[in-house]
């Protein structure tokens, strides 16, 4: 994970008074310990939830059943996930992925790679499908560089205070 994508969404979030909390299953947890490791988040980032299994997803973020109907790895969980969590944390943005780490368990419909990241803001909900490649780690380290760049042009659009 490019260091300077973290402390560049980290300086952003700052500038525009704007707090993200964040619900991962593909990084679990990767995003969060990458925003906290920067000296004063608490400025910025309020927290998070590993929410690993489809269980998880619905039974402690209480994402709506309409929205896993495709699965745990589909638009529509990472939005409710992203939705779920900025409303659980009260936070401005609510920043999520799900997706398919591997090595095992992708199919031909679902290959492991495949991984939606979500942000959901007042104004806002969007989501991107990726494809990504590489081992366990790379997979992971790339969706949460998708996650903080979609973040990033989110933010972009905000005016620093």
């Amino acid at each position: 994970m490019p260091e300077h994508l973290t402390l560049t969404v980290a300086q952003m979030l700052t500038e525009r008074g704007k707090k993200v909390a964040v619900a991962e299953a593909t990084a679990c947890g990767m995003a969060m310990a990458s925003l906290a490791s920067i000296p004063g988040a608490s400025r910025y980032f309020l927290g998070g939830i590993v929410a690993y299994g489809q269980d998880t997803k619905a039974d402690v973020l209480h994402v709506p059943p309409a929205a896993m109907r495709d699965g745990a790895v589909s638009p529509a969980a990472a939005e409710g996930m992203a939705t779920r969590v900025r409303e659980m944390f009260r936070a401005d943005i609510g920043l999520a992925d799900s997706g398919i780490a591997g090595p095992t368990g992708g199919t031909d419909e679902k290959p492991v790679g495949l991984v939606y990241v979500a942000l959901s803001a007042a104004d806002a909900a969007l989501w991107e499908r990726h494809t990504f490649h590489g081992e366990r780690a790379a997979i992971q380290q790339q969706t949460v560089q998708a996650a903080f760049d979609l973040l990033r042009r989110y933010l972009l659009a905000i005016r620093p205070r």
